[in-house]
Formats: C-alpha cells, structure tokens, sequence
C-alpha cells in the first residue's frame, strides 16, 4: 500500500536514482572493457610490428668491407634525384635452415642476381638479370676469413662466393658503372615461404616436367606451384627446355612477374589475414645493409613503388653472348651491354619487347627510339602484366 504522502513522481524519482549508480557502473565497466579492447589491440598490433622488423637480418659487414674502395665507387648520375638501385642476390647457402636443398659446404654463392633500378618518378622499375656464368672483371676482394683475393676475370658468381655481397657489389659497380645503393639476399628457404605464403605462384608449361634432379613432377598447362615446387621450376637447368642458363632466367623473371602480379592482387595486400603470413615470410628471409634493414624502411620503398603500372616493370637480362673460349659460359655484348647501363645509370626509359611472344611493351615509351638498344629494337624480356601462358 502506498504511503498517502507519497506521489507517484516521488516514487519515479526514487526509481531513477537508485538506477543511476548500477548504469554508472556498468558505463564504467563498458568504458574499462573498451579501453582494455585497444590496449590490446595496441599491444598486438605493436608486438606483430616488433616481430615483422626483428625478422630482418642486419649486413652490417658489407658497409665495413665497401669503406676502404669509397673514392673508387661510382657517383650517382647527375639529375637522377630519388632514382635508386638495388641490389638483390640469391643466395645458394645450404646453412641457415637450407640443408634440405644440398649439403652444406661452408660457402654460398649468388644462384641469382638482379640489379633494380627503380625510376626517380616511380613510374617504372627495371630488373635485369646478371648470369652467374657471366665472365667478367673481379676487382681485388677480401675473402670471407679476411684473406686477399686477386683481381681477375672469371664467372660472376665467384665473386660472392669468395667476397660476400661488398665483392658482388663492387663488380657489379665495375661492370655497369652505376652506383648501388643497396643490397638484399635472399635464401632458398625464404623463397619457398613467401612463395606458400601468397598461397602459391601461376605458371605455364608447354609440357610435362619429370625432373629428378630438380624433384618436379609436373603436368603441362597452367598451373599453380607452392614453394618447393617453385624453387625447383626456377633453379632448374637440365630439365626444363634445352637446360641452357638463358631458358632458366628467362623462366625466373616470367615467374617473378607472376609473383609480383599475385602479391599486389587485392586479396592479398588488402586481406590481413594473407598480408601477415606474406610479410612475415618477406622479412625471415631478408638479409639487408642498414638502409633497409626495418619494416619501417622496406614499407617506405614499397609504398614509393605501389602504383607503378604493371606493364611498366620490366624484367630483362644484359645483353650477352656465349663466350668463345668455353660455351658454357657467356660475355658480355658490346655496345649494346654499355648501351644498357648507361640508361640505367642515367634514369632513362628502357622498353622490352616479351621473351617467347610478339606482344610489345604496352608503355608510353614503345613508340619512342629512346627505350631501344642500338640497333633500334626493344630489349628481350618481359613485364609483369604478362599473361603467363598467352604473352599477352
């Protein structure tokens, strides 16, 4: 029974505040979970960021071995502002987790080396491919135990397996004149992770691949390889075309054109859930000199280079000739290789026209003289927009 002198806005008041400390409450608690949600959120994010960069190996040795030869290194172009090149090595070690690929010897060499020269204007970035059994000029090197090496001319690849990158880089330097402003190394096993981590890589065969040596097991046709399969696809020399060096680079840079497709397709770059597993992959497998050794340094040059148009990264090889003496090794061709280089070196437009097809360079530059080696054709290679199987 209600009290005679008690209203019923009395009792609606009374109501109210004895609710207002039990919604207080729960506004704090709401506020508190919140709270804590993004500190979580924020810490996650945080220890994922601390991990991807904590991934990257530091070369700090090669600054050190590149110091003493600094007044004979080339200067960068005049007018080629942010135009930068880089240097990126394969590298053969069995050490380090790679055991499964071969036994390890104590030594490394540079399987594969490409030279990228990305464009001051970030329109265009250009990938030529170095032959490891290119016979070239070796400036005197430190050995790896600290012992001098002669200058010499041998295959390219001595020189990393004797000097390390500061060797590959100075003959590279020497080679082309063009200034490199860094170097990344890359292993077998860090090929295959990144490879699984976009959840594999498109290629095309023109026929069954039954390869022992390379341990491939392949249907013609296109096809999607994981990492081991795609390390044999583009290390393989005796199973797949006429076994010829040349076929193989031609194979690697139509598949690194593929994997540059796959890697900026949406749903990877845009997807968390794949970006994470790519990234971390990316950065286990990176050995970088101390200008790109951070997450924070590779996001900077990808977010440069993130809008350059497919058609517009150019994969080729230094013009070349197999080199009288031994066959089995290659020489360089003059003029048209210094022809090449001096447009890398000078920030110049550079136009390929697709190994193994007729479909030309779709850039602005395919109508122009200025892209072309000497005698006025586009260079032999490929793009990354490249359809794998058509060359379209």
């Amino acid at each position: 029974m209600t009290d005679p002198g008690t209203t019923d806005t009395d009792s609606d008041a009374s109501a109210t505040a004895s609710t207002r400390p039990r919604r207080r409450r729960r506004l704090r608690w709401a506020a508190l979970a919140t709270s804590g949600l993004l500190l979580a959120v924020a810490a996650t994010g945080w220890s994922l960021y601390k991990k991807l960069d904590a991934n990257i190996r530091t070369d700090s040795g090669t600054a050190q071995a590149l110091a003493p030869y600094e007044m004979e290194r080339p200067a960068p172009a005049e007018g080629t502002g942010e135009a930068r090149n880089i240097l990126l090595l394969g590298s053969d070690n069995r050490g380090d987790g790679n055991g499964a690929w071969g036994r390890d010897e104590g030594s490394e060499r540079s399987d594969t080396t490409i030279l990228l020269h990305i464009a001051a204007d970030r329109r265009s970035a250009t990938a030529m491919s170095i032959p490891r059994d290119l016979m070239v000029d070796i400036p005197d090197c430190r050995r790896r135990d600290g012992s001098p090496a002669r200058a010499q001319f041998a295959q390219f690849n001595w020189a990393f397996q004797n000097g390390g990158a500061a060797c590959a880089i100075r003959t590279v330097e020497k080679m082309t004149d063009v200034r490199i402003d860094h170097h990344l190394v890359v292993d077998f096993q860090g090929f295959t992770e990144l490879v699984d981590a976009v959840g594999g890589v498109e290629v095309c065969l023109a026929q069954p691949v039954h390869d022992r040596e390379a341990k491939l097991d392949l249907p013609a046709g296109r096809q999607t390889l994981d990492g081991e399969d795609a390390l044999g696809y583009v290390r393989a020399r005796h199973g797949l075309g006429n076994g010829s060096d040349t076929q193989r680079i031609e194979r690697q840079q139509r598949f690194l054109g593929s994997l540059v497709k796959k890697v900026r397709s949406n749903g990877v770059l845009l997807n968390p859930a794949k970006a994470y597993p790519v990234l971390d992959a990316a950065t286990s497998s990176l050995t970088a000199d101390s200008g790109l050794d951070s997450l924070s340094e590779l996001y900077e040059l990808t977010r440069s280079v993130r809008d350059i148009p497919q058609d517009h990264i150019r994969f080729l090889t230094v013009p070349r000739q197999p080199y009288e003496p031994d066959i089995n090794r290659d020489a360089l061709v003059r003029p048209a290789a210094d022809e090449l280089f001096t447009k890398l070196r000078q920030d110049r437009p550079i136009r390929v026209e697709n190994n193994g097809g007729d479909k030309k360079d779709k850039s602005e530059n395919a109508a122009t003289e200025e892209g072309r080696d000497e005698a006025g054709q586009p260079y032999r290679g490929t793009t990354a927009d490249r359809d794998i199987c058509t060359n379209e």
